[in-house]
């Protein structure tokens, strides 16, 4: 059984301490916060602790905190030579204070408090110093997701850059979508069914192959209708800025 230390009280974190606390392979030996009322209800107090420097023994520590965290909070361990991993998808491992074995151990997905995770579905990107680390890495990894992957640093900021297209933009387009329909007392529901089947074509088909609509059949009247509809100079410019880019992208 491996026994694991989460540094983090985030969204990531948390996640994270549910998982490993229904995970039979895995021993949740601590959790760190800076403040513990924001973690009581995941774990038992005896296992939470504000204390960086009295971390209990563990055979990996996870670093789940922002990426501009993970340099101090890693200088401030007490302890040598001991796998310690971050969880960001675009910092490099050597934020890592070098004391320590060095490793990432990235769950590709994004995360929410409120809304439990099916971990076995989310790719888990991992990253080592040691083979012999990487091979801890990988049991953890392997006792929680049915998706391992072993990236280097310069794959994983590649992703994680892909990841924010398609997952943080994308979402960003909902947010417009519905603006709209709010502005004109639509239902922004009846818009799911095909945000649904649209997610769902790229399982099958390449992002290229499922793309359809006026950008992509050059249909400038129904561009100009909606470019002129717009009202939001910003919408304007985002809807021309991705007309083009689907036009370029189908040449």
């Amino acid at each position: 059984m491996l026994k694991v230390v989460v540094i983090g009280s985030g969204n990531v974190a948390q996640q994270l301490v549910q998982v490993f606390e229904d995970t039979a392979q895995v021993e949740l030996v601590q959790l760190y916060a800076r403040n513990p009322e924001k973690v009581a209800h995941l774990v038992p107090a005896n296992r939470i602790t504000s204390s960086i420097i009295n971390l209990a023994e563990a055979d990996i520590y996870i670093i789940a905190v922002a990426d501009d965290a993970i340099a101090e909070v890693s200088s401030q361990l007490s302890f040598t030579g001991r796998l310690v991993v971050h969880t960001s998808g675009s910092a490099a491992i050597k934020q890592i204070d070098n004391r320590n074995r060095r490793g990432v151990f990235y769950p590709l997905q994004t995360f929410s408090k409120s809304k439990k995770i099916d971990f076995s579905t989310i790719p888990f990107c991992l990253e080592t110093e040691r083979e012999e680390d990487y091979a801890i890495l990988r049991q953890l990894a392997d006792s929680i997701s049915k998706n391992v992957y072993r990236i280097n640093t310069t794959q994983r900021q590649s992703l994680h850059v892909a990841a924010v297209f398609v997952s943080n933009f994308s979402n960003h387009m909902y947010a417009i979508g519905n603006k709209i329909c709010d502005e004109h007392n639509i239902p922004f529901d009846i818009l799911k069914p095909l945000i649904t089947e649209t997610a769902d074509k790229i399982k099958i088909l390449s992002p290229l192959q499922a793309q359809t609509g006026p950008a992509k059949r050059n249909d400038r009247s129904t561009i100009e209708k909606h470019l002129d509809f717009l009202e939001d100079e910003n919408h304007k410019k985002i809807y021309a800025i991705l007309t083009k880019s689907i036009q370029e992208a189908n040449v």
